[in-house]
């Protein structure tokens, strides 16, 4: 990878965002089938609705910028890594939901903190466009964020996860 200009760091950015949500596809309709909050499966859903708009929102961009750069995101990979472990335990379906959110929550901030150095590059190189489809996207990011701690914290660890857990 050679670095010369912001502009080679935004298109590595960019490359990297791709892959990490064409990986994603890939990676939420499992969190989805594994959780049995319906509440958390259908955010689950919502999202990958969501980050299918944020593959054709970096293709925009792509073609904006005339980048074909095509870089594999490790980060993604070990995350989803992480979440397939979790997908295959077994035990309290209740904990097991909120070892979901936990690795789904990894997710969301590895993206937030991706889609904000990416719209602010895209600020630095005049990019208006591209800048407002980012921030558009950091904006679902956050969101989906907030959703799965207001899930975690809306009842679910209240559910008596706590009072079955050995003294």
């Amino acid at each position: 990878m050679q670095l010369q200009t912001l502009q080679d760091l935004f298109e590595h950015e960019i490359s990297d965002l791709y892959s990490a949500e064409q990986q994603l596809v890939g990676a939420l309709p499992k969190l989805a089938q594994a959780a049995s909050n319906k509440e958390l499966r259908e955010a689950f859903e919502h999202h990958l609705q969501e980050t299918r708009d944020h593959v054709r929102r970096l293709e925009d961009i792509r073609g904006q910028i005339g980048s074909s750069m095509s870089d594999e995101c490790e980060g993604m990979r070990g995350l989803i890594e992480e979440g397939q472990e979790i997908v295959s335990a077994t035990g309290d379906p209740v904990v097991k939901d909120a070892a979901l959110i936990s690795a789904a929550q990894r997710v969301e901030h590895y993206e937030i903190a991706a889609y904000g150095t990416a719209r602010t590059l895209a600020g630095e190189l005049d990019l208006a466009e591209a800048k407002d489809l980012l921030d558009q996207t950091l904006d679902e990011e956050s969101n989906a964020d907030k959703l799965l701690t207001k899930i975690a914290t809306g009842g679910m660890f209240k559910a008596g996860i706590n009072q079955k857990a050995p003294s």
